[in-house]
């Protein structure tokens, strides 16, 4: 559906106007959709993208900056979500021996289980929502959106 349609409105600004609504929108939408198939497996997409950056840094550790820096969205509470994922077992915390300020954190044999269980599912997810587009048209959309944050 057309931005206009998807927002009942019939004019913008300009198009730069509208390519940045289209963006935010999108982006929510792209949200919306992942966070529905997440909920099946009690995680939110904060929840998911810590636990990948930790099983892509496994078998080293991550303190919690690390983990912040490497978030796709850095104003979560990332001490917040990295408790919640303890608490479910997903993940540790200890103290380092060398740093006692210091503390690493690492994905755990069932957040590496929970993962390899949402991987196909994740992928499935994906092209059903890339579908519509070709690899040509993906490469333009990388491009630009890179460009736009450069």
């Amino acid at each position: 559906m057309k931005l206009e349609e998807e927002l009942k409105q019939t004019r913008f600004k300009d198009e730069y106007q509208r390519a940045m609504l289209n963006i935010i929108f999108t982006g929510n939408w792209l949200e919306v959709w992942t966070s529905q198939v997440l909920k099946q497996y009690d995680l939110s997409s904060q929840q998911f993208n810590v636990l990948r950056i930790l099983r892509g840094s496994s078998p080293r550790p991550l303190n919690l900056l690390d983990i912040q820096e490497r978030m796709m969205d850095r104003m979560s509470n990332a001490t917040r979500l990295v408790e919640k994922l303890r608490q479910k077992g997903l993940l540790t915390r200890k103290q380092c021996d060398s740093n006692r300020r210091k503390v690493e954190i690492e994905i755990t044999e069932k957040g590496q289980a929970l993962l390899k269980e949402l991987d196909p599912v994740m992928e499935k997810n994906h092209l059903e929502l890339t579908k519509k587009l070709t690899v040509a048209e993906v490469n333009t959309i990388n491009e630009l959106l890179d460009k736009l944050r450069d």
